[in-house]
């Protein structure tokens, strides 16, 4: 078939998902060998010609293959896939060390988008590396899609990686201690070298909190300082280097915890701060990671009374998401909750209601609900009454399909 009869059997002709991404490759092989200016020849006269529909570029094949994946999705599935809980919450057992068959079997009963791993699960480079490909492979051979593989890995004092001794691996200062943009760039090649290697594909990190209150004990020296533009061109730095080995990174935490006193581990966290304040100081790295690629941003459960009017966390927020982070500061990329298991949340809210308030504010990714069931069931039941629309949970699932099919399985 020539490529313009390959151009109109696509757009007339529906096509299974699969199909789509066997011709999207090669397609966009063929356009990139041609010459500048080439036209393809027809053998029809210009009088005898008939209307042709346009090519297909490269980009709409991969839309449709996207919405393929939508429409042959159940909504359980859709749902599954908005969720990144631990390997204990999915297995039921704990410490999880390994993936065999429990974790194959409980992956075909709850196919989430991802699972988040700490230190009780990383004993040794060689256990760690079988239990990820293991995980990789089961998820590929239910779903057909790779799953989310992630870590909290910023150096210093938050390295699950880097605090074992049995991984050998260099030891990364705080980030409070770096200064200089290659320095940071070289962090990021670092960390991402060694997670890639592992099996990891998702680093929470890194931190992109701006110190503005000096009482901040929960961040500190996990941020790089309480200049704004300091921060934002080191985070940047680190997030080009762990693109640079093939990890996704993620700004956190969204809108800002260097204003606070509190840790939002134990229960509420108050900023205060007006927008006005915000925008000038914290909100600056994050209103700088779409333009610079930034895969995730991550968003606290700080509350901010001043702004919002009420107790309402940040994670659960319409206004702080949808409004500020999705439309002022133009973010199109996933965001994730904070682990929805802190105080903030988990003694506040039931993890149904929060599952769902954190929808309809606009998360794409929920982690670590307290309890993982009681969420899916909360945002299936949303839904089925029409409280959340399905469209809305495509939203979401699209955008985490793309992160999927355009970064972790390249």
């Amino acid at each position: 078939m020539g490529l313009a009869g390959i151009s109109v059997f696509l757009w007339q002709n529906s096509l299974t998902r699969a199909e789509l991404s066997k011709i999207r490759e090669p397609l966009g092989e063929y356009l990139k060998s041609q010459e500048p200016g080439w036209e393809p020849e027809f053998a029809e006269t210009e009088q005898e010609m008939e209307p042709r529909e346009s090519k297909p570029t490269e980009e709409e094949l991969f839309e449709q293959e996207i919405e393929a994946f939508l429409e042959e999705m159940t909504l359980e599935e859709k749902i599954y896939q908005m969720f990144i809980i631990t390997p204990e919450q999915l297995t039921g057992t704990s410490p999880v060390t390994a993936a065999g068959e429990t974790t194959k079997n409980k992956l075909k009963e709850h196919p989430v988008g991802g699972l988040i791993y700490f230190a009780q699960n990383l004993i040794s480079e060689e256990q760690t590396k079988e239990m990820l490909a293991n995980t990789m492979e089961f998820a590929e051979e239910i779903e057909d899609l790779p799953i989310f593989l992630c870590v909290d890995e910023e150096g210093g004092r938050v390295a699950r990686v880097g605090k074992n001794p049995a991984f050998q691996v260099e030891q990364i200062q705080p980030m409070g201690q770096i200064t200089d943009e290659e320095e940071a760039y070289r962090i990021g090649t670092v960390i991402g070298g060694y997670l890639r290697e592992l099996g990891f594909n998702v680093d929470f990190a890194p931190d992109a909190d701006v110190i503005t209150n000096e009482k901040n004990t929960a961040i500190g020296d996990r941020s790089f300082g309480s200049d704004p533009q300091i921060v934002t061109h080191l985070a940047i730095a680190v997030s080009n280097g762990l693109h640079a080995e093939g990890i996704m990174s993620t700004f956190k935490h969204f809108p800002g915890h260097g204003a606070t006193e509190a840790d939002t581990h134990q229960g509420y966290a108050y900023g205060k701060r007006t927008y006005e304040e915000l925008m000038v100081s914290e909100l600056v790295p994050f209103a700088a990671a779409n333009e610079n690629g930034v895969d995730m941003i991550m968003v606290a459960h700080i509350s901010f009374p001043d702004l919002l009017g009420d107790d309402t966390p940040s994670s659960l927020s319409y206004q702080m998401i949808t409004e500020v982070l999705r439309g002022e500061l133009e973010y199109d990329g996933l965001v994730v909750t904070d682990a929805l298991n802190m105080g903030a949340i988990a003694e506040n809210y039931s993890s149904d209601e929060a599952a769902v308030k954190a929808v309809e504010a606009g998360v794409d990714l929920l982690l670590m609900p307290k309890d993982f069931t009681l969420a899916y069931e909360g945002i299936m039941g949303a839904v089925l009454d029409g409280r959340i629309s399905e469209e809305r949970i495509n939203e979401s699932v699209g955008r985490i399909l793309r992160k999927k099919l355009e970064f972790v399985a390249k």
